[in-house]
């Protein structure tokens, strides 16, 4: 009888904590179990290839960034995920179970998937409680917590032709948190704010993701947004992946130019230009960032140069430089520094 009774507490016991555990919207998942995989993804539309051969994993509680210039087939690929879109060819497989396009059900998406466009529409003249209503799989006092993280609790009573384009950004993202999705996947979710809508946005992506631990794939241009944010990026490049590594190692060590450029400004230095041994340059590396030089006090073993250019970006200016008929961009916080000024630089190498 003691044996049983030890037995059923320790079923009790893990009967709560599974409570618990569902009560927070969270799922349970042993080490290296895959949330989503896509295999072997292609997409043809209108004799052009649009997506060739994505294989992609997205784990439990992962941040991932797609980012790529516009046309590199970013948009269609979130649409593949959320079941929104049939692909050509391969698999899209979601907690072990293949999702099934448009053309293979009658109404496409996965309920477990929430997907938010960047050109997201909200009903005319319908009060917003009303538009979240329609949308809500959660218990109400979960769903009021979803509207206060996404700051639109005053906004409730509202109709949805009533309000701001930053407004309708947070509603639109409630509407789709509502649904209570274990995947989160957000096309340019930044498109078209000011700073403020911007840093509210970014403050629910990031309570989303660290204190109730939502798996998130984000689409966004600005490297502000998901540099500090993600867990790994996905480079598109003409429909194909040209590189998937954490943001750090992208960032310094960008597969092309392509990449490099759409991480920040960069100097590509050519593996027999002068200034590889005017600066002792690492040579495994093309593409170098401009925060990577910095000014010092002339002395031995610095190169000399002469301000070109000076462009302001408020926390910083870009400065040109030329060094011997060859040019060099670098970043520098100071305002002191003026257009053809002489000034000494070295590379910094905390960043390798």
């Amino acid at each position: 009888m003691p044996s049983c009774s030890r037995y059923l507490l320790y079923l009790d016991c893990v009967f709560n904590l599974l409570n618990y555990v569902g009560s927070a919207s969270t799922t349970l998942y042993l080490c290296g179990v895959e949330l989503l995989r896509l295999k072997q993804i292609v997409k043809n539309e209108d004799n052009r290839k649009i997506l060739d051969n994505i294989n992609l994993l997205i784990e439990p509680f992962s941040k991932t960034a797609l980012i790529g210039e516009t046309g590199s087939g970013k948009s269609t690929l979130m649409k593949i995920m959320a079941g929104l879109v049939q692909p050509s060819l391969g698999e899209i497989i979601f907690e072990h179970k293949r999702i099934e396009g448009p053309d293979e059900v009658l109404i496409p998406g996965h309920k477990k998937i929430g997907y938010l466009s960047q050109h997201f529409e909200l009903l005319n003249n319908y009060r917003v409680e009303e538009l979240l209503d329609m949308a809500n799989k959660m218990e109400q006092r979960e769903a009021d917590e979803m509207y206060r993280l996404c700051k639109i609790g005053h906004l409730l009573k509202r109709k949805t032709n009533a309000i701001s384009g930053g407004e309708r950004q947070r509603i639109a993202l409630a509407k789709v948190l509502v649904g209570n999705p274990k995947l989160l996947l957000l096309d340019e979710p930044f498109t078209n704010l000011d700073l403020f809508n911007n840093k509210i946005i970014n403050g629910i992506i990031n309570e989303l993701c660290e204190t109730r631990k939502t798996t998130v794939v984000l689409v966004s241009h600005d490297p502000a947004n998901i540099l500090s944010w993600a867990d790994q990026i996905i480079v598109l490049q003409e429909g194909k992946m040209i590189q998937t590594d954490s943001p750090e190692e992208i960032y310094f060590n960008p597969v092309n130019s392509y990449t490099a450029g759409l991480l920040g400004d960069y100097n590509y230095i050519e593996k027999d230009s002068p200034l590889r041994k005017a600066f002792i340059l690492p040579d495994n590396r093309l593409y170098f960032r401009t925060e990577e030089f910095t000014t010092v006090e002339k002395e031995n073993n610095v190169v000399d140069a002469t301000i070109e250019q000076k462009l302001f970006y408020g926390n910083h200016n870009k400065l040109k430089l030329n060094i011997a008929g060859l040019y060099l961009d670098i970043m520098v916080r100071s305002t002191s520094f003026s257009v053809g000024q002489e000034i000494a630089i070295t590379f910094n190498r905390q960043y390798n």
